[in-house]
């Protein structure tokens, strides 16, 4: 990756990867994340991605502790 820990919004996900369709709603990145994550626990590789409350998603490459 090139901006590990980085902080993406919502609407920057949106631009990013929908390129302003009018056709996509703002809550479709939550949508998404949720399915990548659930694609990923096979893997137990969810964590990775990581909702930063207020501000967005970001990819984190720590592995943090299992509770």
């Amino acid at each position: 990756m090139r901006h590990p820990e980085k902080v993406y919004s919502r609407e920057q996900l949106l631009n990013r990867i929908w390129h302003n369709d009018l056709e996509v709603e703002y809550r479709t990145v939550d949508s998404y994340i949720r399915r990548l994550r659930r694609n990923l626990a096979p893997f137990q590789c969810e964590h990775y991605i990581q909702t930063v409350r207020g501000s967005g998603y970001r990819f984190s490459s720590y592995l943090r502790d299992k509770q």
